[in-house]
Formats: structure tokens, C-alpha cells, sequence
């Protein structure tokens, strides 16, 4: 496949009017540097990335990687909530589900499943550790953690590396989204001229290229310029100012590098028949 732009989006889940975590980058075919794209205001919310976002999805095919987690363990129990008859059984629905619970939520919040009952009992939240709780793992996580890095389990929405609150806030972004462009690699045929959704791990990219963040530091722009170099890019300027309040324009910068270079590997495209319920995170190898 061919794509004519590569938008990385380093994500926030809070239930803030803004989000100071969200970063975006995007890149271009060949070996340009990515670069970092500035919201409007002084802070992205999800809504103003969605509306611009949609402009560019609907008119050129780009590849876009969202840093959430598209769906939850299932194959553990053959359930995503295990217990609760009658509930999703397919990424879709499970998107559907989390919507509809967090209808009355502005800005795509998806923190109102912690208190909606049986469902809040299967979370790490800021309100309650549910009694049905584990720390599972999708497949997914289990061939990162083996070849470079994992995720925090999708279930943990408590803590800086919790991926939980964000995945919420996403999977309502995802049911949108689902109308409008194709959400690997659940759909059956990529191949069209839609854009691409792709979940996306930037520490594992990092750590792809043997660099991690430094206490108190993160990442330099040394450390994102050997990284890029990994991912066939060019170097970032040396005098560029890195924003976010955890390196989330690093984060979002080296994303767009490494779902350009992924891209044009046919075997990333591949996926066990587990991730048509799991999710699948781009660049992580199935074989």
C-alpha cells in the first residue's frame, strides 16, 4: 500500500477541557523529518484533533497511529469482560459499548464506565480497584514484552504509564472513526483508498533502536535523531524545542517515523487470528 502522509499522535485520556499530553507529528514518503503540528489553540482537545484530523483523512491516504490500546484481552477468557452475559463480543462492539455508557461525556471522555456497574468491576480506576481486576495481557503485549517493551495492561487506568483512561477516550474515537476510514486490522480489506487507523507504542519503537529515556531528561534530541536514524529518517533540527508534559512530542515524532518506515513491510501486515478480537500494535512482529 501505498499512503501520501504518516501522522503519529501521542494521546491523553483526561477529562480536561484541553490536553496538554496530545502531540501530533507527521511525515511524508522518503526520508524528510517528521515534524511536529501546532493545534490552533495552545493545547490540543480531542475534539479540535478529530475536526482536523478528518479533513486530512478524508482527502489524501495517510496512515495514522493513535497511542492507545484499540481493544481488550479476550482469548484469556474468550470475553473481554468475563462474567457478563449479553456484552461485546467484537472490537466494534465493544467501542459501541464504551460510547454509549460515556454518551453524556463532552470531548470523547471515557471515564464514566468506572461507575456504571457490572463494567467498573473489571478496572484499576481512580475510584475503584474492581474485584474482577487482573493485570491480563493481549497477544499483542506478550510478543512486545518478548522483543522489546510492554504496555501497561489495557485494564489499568491508575499511573503515569497507565494506558487505560487513554484507551477509554479512544475506543469512542475509534467508533467514529470507524465510518470513515478503515481500523487495522480489523477490517478485511485495507487495500482501498481510505486512510488507515494503526495502534501505535512509541516506547517500543524506542526501544527498537536501543534508546531509553533518561531519568528527570526523557529523550534528547540525540536520543530521537538515533532513533529516527533506525527507522531510515532524516535527523530533527538540533535546535528544535520539544513540548508535552511526559516527551510527548518525542513520543509523537518518532511514531510518524516508524509507522512510514512499517508501512512498506508486507509481513507487518500480518496478524495471528487473535488480534480480530485484541488489536494488533503496528510494527510488533507476529512471526
Amino acid at each position: 500500500m501505498e499512503f501520501e502522509s504518516f501522522i503519529g499522535i501521542d494521546w491523553s485520556g483526561d477529562k480536561n477541557k484541553f490536553q496538554k499530553g496530545i502531540s501530533v507529528a507527521i511525515c511524508y514518503p522518503g526520508k524528510n523529518a517528521p515534524k511536529i503540528i501546532k493545534p490552533l489553540e495552545k493545547y490540543w482537545s480531542r475534539d479540535s484533533l478529530i475536526n482536523w484530523l478528518t479533513k486530512i483523512i478524508t482527502s489524501k491516504k495517510t496512515l495514522v497511529g493513535f497511542d492507545f490500546s484499540f481493544s481488550y484481552p479476550f482469548y484469556d477468557y474468550n470475553s473481554y469482560f468475563p462474567g457478563i452475559r449479553d456484552t461485546a463480543i467484537s472490537p466494534m462492539s465493544l467501542w459501541r459499548l464504551i460510547d454509549k455508557i460515556n454518551s453524556n461525556e463532552k470531548n470523547y471522555y471515557g471515564g464514566k464506565i468506572w461507575n456504571s456497574k457490572p463494567y467498573n468491576e473489571y478496572y484499576n480506576s481512580p475510584f475503584l480497584r474492581g474485584v474482577n481486576y487482573e493485570s491480563r495481557r493481549r497477544l499483542t503485549e506478550i510478543y512486545s514484552k518478548n522483543s522489546a517493551y510492554s504496555p501497561s495492561p489495557t485494564f489499568n487506568c491508575v499511573g503515569p504509564g497507565a494506558v487505560g483512561t487513554g484507551s477509554l477516550a479512544g475506543m469512542r474515537i475509534l467508533n467514529f472513526l470507524k465510518e470513515i476510514m478503515n481500523i487495522w486490522p480489523f477490517v478485511d480489506d485495507i487495500t482501498s483508498n481510505k486512510s488507515v487507523a494503526v495502534e501505535i507504542f512509541p516506547t517500543y519503537y524506542f526501544r527498537l533502536s536501543n534508546i531509553k529515556p533518561k531519568k528527570k531528561v526523557g529523550y534528547s534530541i540525540k536520543d530521537i535523531n538515533i532513533s529516527l536514524k533506525y527507522f531510515n529518517s532524516n535527523p530533527v533540527q538540533k535546535t528544535i524545542i520539544l513540548g508535552g508534559p511526559d516527551q510527548d512530542d518525542a513520543d509523537a515524532l518518532i511514531s510518524s517515523a516508524a509507522i512510514r518506515f512499517f508501512s512498506s513491510d508486507k509481513q507487518l501486515w500480518y496478524f495471528p487470528n487473535e488480534a480480530k478480537k485484541e488489536g494488533w500494535i503496528f510494527g510488533v512482529r507476529s512471526k
